[in-house]
């Protein structure tokens, strides 16, 4: 339960808080006040921060529909329970200090130390003060504060007190009992309307004051759901358009308890119906998203009207389908609410209902022609929301109804929204209705990814996603219109299932990254750690004899981390113009991570290789591990016979037309370089 302790501090200062205290639900209040004494004399430094009865606590203000006019609601201040372990039952208390807690409370205004209130877990409000050492001065139950005799007697219903008091000479029933609230709305809180008849007899001028919250009688009535009440005072002539703070009217406040009675009641006494809340809400919307076509059918005949807007331009049409409120969307359809309305974003009620999943809503939205090519605000369709959210049937339904020319002018498919978030059934839907599974996002879009993404295809591989990679490669995607490719995506996260499927449907391996230029194929920088992967982009075409291009060659090389400018200081013309071409495969081999592979991985360039010279970096590396010495042999002039003749077959038959040549297997095989031991791939 939530509550509160108060605390007070010197001559006065008050503070709240709220806090859970259900662990001692089960005490009484002798108890409870029994271990609060226990506690405070077996430790006099107890911390007051976690003291359990001593919080400084902070004010909350009630709800606005919880107006209770009684001695406990007159104090704003709710009580509350122990939070520490309840210990076991006893009798008495032992005292084993010399000052036990005093038999009389302290006076608040000079007091120093802290004023705590709680309640037991029988509902009894306790009040503890302590020092600031956290040592307990005294504990008691809380004074109860008086309730005002008429006030009791209107709580108690009892007509006859009620009158006599009010024919006390003298008796003033403007004299609130506590900000703004009179006797009348007492009687309207509590539905006593033979009590409200007589205090409105005496004193009809009370029958429209408001409370502090700026509640006439009429409202209090009905937020509390007193009809008769509600009757009585405006048959004695309470104004049915008097609103509270929140700008609220009494048939707004009904249409929210969804009590057509009293809506009917109001209506019949002349309530405005068109009247806005503090969010710009009326009466019909407020009936629309509670689904209830009895109010909403006599507010309409009560000159409702249906194109009125909240202020964040929302209508009633757009709110029943964007809660779901089918009967309520039925009923404003049928009167004639314009089905395309855009709330201030640009969403249609169509849109909002596909975002939030009503299959039903947008089902009857579409059999009445509602326009599924209106964008919301961020330029997306219907159709775009429902793929990106994952919802099939919606998606089914909305792609009859979706242009796809008016997908490609958004700049972004509904293929992209599906494949990001993994909604394999949407893309094979959208697949088979025809969507163009090589759209690319706009430039605007793209910019919007680091990586610049801009294909369906792209997101799948980048989410591992094999099941969409095969939908859409089987579809005709092109793996080579990204920017980064998707082959560098799978190379770096090591799918050589993706890597494979990639290249089989013509992934380029010799591309390269724009932004980042390379003198070898971009991809190597990903699979080098990867020996399996890396040779299978060799098998399948990937170019071996550019890692050896090297514009220093046996020269010395500058340090890795030098730049190029600097580099550049120090060369001719000729090195300079290829320095332009990008990062040499020896700098990239030679980074930390990678240079410990530097020996195994110049040796399978070498299978793909004829006459090349190592420079002095990559002799650098195979110089640095002793076992790497037949790696450089390998690389020496000239290279055998066997492999420059393996090199030119390959130049002329192309490796996918080995297998058909008239060649024994072994030889096949070493045409396919499977004569080395190389791990299964």
């Amino acid at each position: 339960m939530s509550a509160a302790s108060i605390s007070h501090s010197g001559s006065g200062a008050l503070s709240l808080t709220f806090e859970d205290y259900s662990l001692y639900s089960n005490l009484s209040e002798d108890e409870l006040m029994q271990l609060a004494i226990e506690r405070s004399l077996a430790d006099s430094n107890w911390d007051t921060a976690t003291s359990a009865t001593d919080i400084t606590t902070s004010s909350q203000t009630p709800h606005h529909h919880d107006n209770r006019p009684d001695s406990s609601a007159r104090n704003t201040h709710q009580l509350s329970h122990s939070t520490h372990s309840p210990p076991s039952a006893q009798t008495a208390a032992h005292y084993s200090s010399p000052n036990p807690p005093a038999e009389k409370p302290p006076d608040p205004n000079t007091f120093t130390g802290t004023v705590s209130r709680f309640m037991t877990g029988s509902g009894k409000r306790m009040v503890a003060y302590r020092k600031h050492d956290g040592s307990l001065v005294y504990i008691a139950p809380e004074p109860e504060e008086e309730e005002d005799p008429l006030f009791s007697a209107i709580r108690a219903g009892d007509v006859s007190r009620v009158k006599a008091m009010v024919a006390i000479p003298g008796t003033n029933l403007m004299l609130p009992n506590k900000p703004g609230w009179l006797a009348v709305h007492q009687a309207a809180w509590y539905g006593k309307d033979t009590c409200l008849r007589v205090l409105l007899s005496a004193q009809p001028g009370m029958i429209n004051k408001r409370t502090a919250r700026g509640e006439s009688p009429l409202l209090v009535a009905i937020s509390r759901d007193q009809l008769q009440c509600v009757e009585v005072l405006l048959e004695n002539g309470a104004d049915p358009d008097i609103m509270n703070h929140e700008k609220e009217t009494p048939l707004y406040k009904a249409c929210e308890r969804n009590s057509a009675a009293m809506v009917a009641v109001l209506l019949n006494h002349g309530a405005a119906v068109n009247t806005r809340c503090i969010q710009g809400w009326t009466a019909l919307q407020e009936s629309v998203v509670r689904n209830n076509v009895e109010i909403c059918e006599m507010l309409l005949k009560a000159g409702a009207k249906l194109s009125l807007t909240n202020k964040f331009g929302i209508s009633p049409l757009f709110s029943a389908a964007q809660c779901g409120q089918l009967a309520t969307l039925r009923f404003l359809l049928k009167h004639g609410a314009d089905i395309n309305s855009q709330a201030a974003d640009g969403a249609t009620a169509l849109y909002e209902a596909a975002k939030n999943g009503h299959e039903k809503i947008v089902e009857l939205l579409i059999s009445q022609n509602a326009d599924a090519n209106k964008p919301g605000k961020t330029g997306l369709l219907p159709l775009h929301i429902a793929a990106q959210r994952g919802s099939d049937t919606i998606v089914s339904m909305l792609i009859p109804v979706t242009s796809k020319a008016r997908v490609r002018r958004t700049g972004i498919s509904p293929l992209h929204l599906a494949a990001e978030r993994d909604h394999d059934n949407i893309l094979e839907a959208l697949i088979e209705a025809g969507f163009d599974v090589n759209a690319q996002l706009s430039e605007e879009r793209s910019k919007l990814y680091e990586d610049r993404r801009s294909t369906a295809l792209y997101f799948s591989v980048i989410n591992n996603n094999m099941e969409a990679v095969h939908m859409l490669l089987g579809a005709g995607a092109d793996p080579n219109l990204d920017v980064f490719k998707p082959l560098m995506v799978a190379a770096r996260q090591s799918c050589i299932q993706t890597v494979t499927l990639l290249v089989e449907h013509g992934a380029d391996i010799n591309a390269s990254i724009p932004t980042h230029p390379t003198a070898f194929p971009a991809v190597y920088m990903f699979s080098m750690k990867y020996l399996p992967m890396f040779k299978y982009l060799l098998d399948n075409g990937g170019h071996a004899h550019s890692c050896f291009d090297c514009v220093y060659g046996s020269h010395p090389h500058p340090p890795i981390k030098t730049t190029r400018s600097e580099r550049e200081e120090h060369c001719d013309l000729d090195i300079q113009t290829q320095l332009r071409r990008g990062i040499q495969f020896c700098e990239m081999i030679s980074v930390p991570s990678i240079c410990r592979w530097a020996g195994p991985i110049i040796d399978v360039l070498l299978d793909y290789v004829g006459h090349v010279t190592l420079c002095s970096r990559l002799m650098e590396h195979l110089d640095s591990y002793s076992e790497w010495s037949t790696i450089k042999q390998k690389a020496a002039l000239p290279r055998p016979l066997l492999q420059l003749c393996r090199l030119q077959i390959l130049k002329l038959v192309r490796r996918r037309r080995l297998k058909k040549l008239p060649l024994p297997g072994g030889l096949i095989r070493f045409l396919q370089h499977q004569e080395a031991q190389v791990d299964d791939y």
